[in-house]
């Protein structure tokens, strides 16, 4: 796949990308998503997550802002 983002084309992050950047399972990277962990939108069956919005939330380390002590967020995963 490209590196770099064609004309009109939003660059995404996959899954297993997070997965390995985060050093977590595929379920947890799940379980972070669908708890509104992840910044993502969901379309059917399949998430969408734009690298810009997660390297963003990476960067910050998943903190909405630095007031927002509230943001913070345990991450449970249900098999």
């Amino acid at each position: 796949m490209n590196a770099m983002p064609q004309r009109g084309l939003i660059a995404r992050i996959s899954v297993p990308e997070i997965k390995d950047r985060l050093g977590i399972g595929r379920q947890a990277v799940y379980a972070m998503l669908e708890q509104r962990i992840i910044p993502a939108v969901r379309l059917g069956r399949r998430w969408i997550i734009t690298r810009y919005a997660y390297e963003q939330w990476e960067r910050t380390c998943g903190m909405r802002s630095a007031l927002d002590l509230k943001g913070r967020h345990e991450v449970s995963v249900v098999n």
